[in-house]
Parts: structure tokens; sequence; C-alpha cells
């Protein structure tokens, strides 16, 4: 039995940096409240608890004087509450969530309604419909721009950046179906993240190469989960977050297995399970 890492695993740039700013300001602060979870990734929040770094889910439960943006950012509104609030900000927005914000922020100023292709309820694609001052919905079908009424003559259409590409593709050609009508106009931006982008890709290589892969990161991260979609369009995935979930008889009949995980989630996590996995065979 062979066991493959793919070529791009670790934290993807925005993490990374992410974390080297918390980090930072943990020690410097002798910790430190994040607003929101900075990545949704639990073994790596874990770490930061190690280090002082208290998650809290609202700006009424912040007890200090100084709080972090997680790398999903947040919106106009919410920043500008807190300071109001007088409250610090330590801001890891993801620079590729930063461009997706500005995007909106443009569309809108140029009168254009916003379609962000994306999970309404994550914290990313709140924080990016802020930027739109209410003209814009987040929505991963065309139905609720199409039912509009009157439907908009200028709409500007942008995504997660987590999302997979060929999916967004698909999507833009529904819309364009949809919402395309006489003198209107339709703006498409990608904003996807090219690291995300070669991340997939290089799952996607090497799940064509073995019968079983793992797909290592949380549960409920966005892109984790976009990841085991791609895989196991290929090959049978499973998605796991640590190397203890690994059951023996998972690996029977397999004889290459293949091993990614999402961009929260770091090298030791995934090593572990390659060693559980050398263990096992």
């Amino acid at each position: 039995m062979k066991i493959e890492k793919a070529e791009k695993t670790g934290f993807c740039f925005g993490v990374r940096r992410a974390m080297e700013i918390i980090e930072k300001a943990a020690r410097e602060h002798g910790g430190i409240e994040t607003l929101g979870q900075l990545v949704h990734n639990r073994q790596v929040l874990q770490k930061l608890a190690d280090i002082g770094v208290k998650v809290v889910e609202a700006a009424e439960d912040i007890q200090g004087d100084t709080v972090a943006i997680s790398a999903h950012g947040i919106s106009p509104e919410l920043e500008a509450e807190l300071q109001k609030q007088h409250i610090g900000l330590v801001d890891t927005t993801c620079p590729y969530v930063h461009r997706a914000q500005q995007v909106a922020r443009r569309l809108n100023e140029a009168g254009f309604f916003v379609v962000v292709y994306g999970e309404a309820d994550h914290p990313e694609v709140k924080g990016i419909l802020g930027w739109t001052k209410g003209k814009g919905v987040a929505t991963l079908s065309e139905n609720p721009v199409a039912s509009l009424d009157p439907l908009p003559r200028w709409i500007g259409v942008l995504s997660q950046t987590t999302r997979i590409p060929a999916h967004y593709t698909e999507f833009i050609k529904t819309l364009i179906d949809a919402a395309f009508t006489k003198d209107s106009e339709i703006r498409i931006f990608d904003t996807i993240c090219h690291d995300i982008r070669d991340r997939q890709e290089a799952a996607l290589k090497s799940a064509r190469t073995v019968d079983l892969m793992f797909v290592v990161g949380g549960r409920n991260s966005a892109n984790t989960n976009h990841l085991a979609r791609l895989c196991s369009e290929i090959t049978e995935t499973r998605l796991i977050e640590t190397a203890e979930e690994i059951k023996p008889e998972w690996l029977k009949g397999h004889q290459r297995i293949g091993v990614t995980g999402g961009a929260s989630t770091d090298e030791q996590t995934i090593n572990e399970v390659i060693a559980k996995l050398e263990a096992l065979t």
C-alpha cells in the first residue's frame, strides 16, 4: 500500500498571515479576544487558546479594549460600531477577502445590485455583503435574483473566495440566462483565492492517482468541504479532522491512498494523519 501527500497542504497564505498577526498580538497584549473564530479548524483554535486567544461571538461580548478581526473579515457597519466603542482592532482579514469586499463596495458605488456566489450565513460572505449597503444578495442559485421584481438593470457578480471555480462558472451561465434582459448589464469578477484554486487542482491531481483520498480539516470549514466534494467526484473520499478518526477497516482493499488538507489545517495535523496511515499499513 502506498501513501501519497498532495503537493499543496498546510496553511494557505491568508491563514498563515492571520496566525502570525494574532500570535504577535497575543504576546503583546498578554492574550487577546477574536470576534468569531479566527479560522474554521478546532485544532488550530485550541493551539491559539493555549496562548491566550479567546473567541467571542458578538461585539457585546468583548471584555477587553482590543479585539482581533478574523481572517474572514467583517462588514463596515460592524467595524464602525467597534470603533464607536473605542475598541482597538487587530485586523487579520485575508487580503483576498479584502479584495472581494472592495469589489462589492465599488459595484455598489457604481449603482450595481451585487450578487455574491456563496453561503449566505458564512462570516466571509456576511462581511462582503455589508459593503453593498443592503443592495445585494448571497446565493448559490440564480433564483433569488431572477425572482426580483423589478429585475435590477445593473448586476455585479463576485464569488466567496473559497468556492469551486467550475461551479462559479456554471452559476454565472445560469444567472445570465435568468437575469440578462434588454438594456441590462452584468459585470463579473473572479474573486476566488488563487491559493485555494491551486490547492484544489493539487488535490484533484492526487485524487486521480489513488483509490482512497483523505481530506483533513474542520467539518465547518467551507474550503475543506469543497475539497472533499471535488475529490469524491473522482475517488472514494473521507473527510476527517484528526488522525484519531481513521478506522482500519476503511483501508481494506485499497492500494494507493492520498492525503490533502484544507487551507486552515496545519502541517502537523496532516503529518499525524500520514503517520497513522503508515502505522496501520
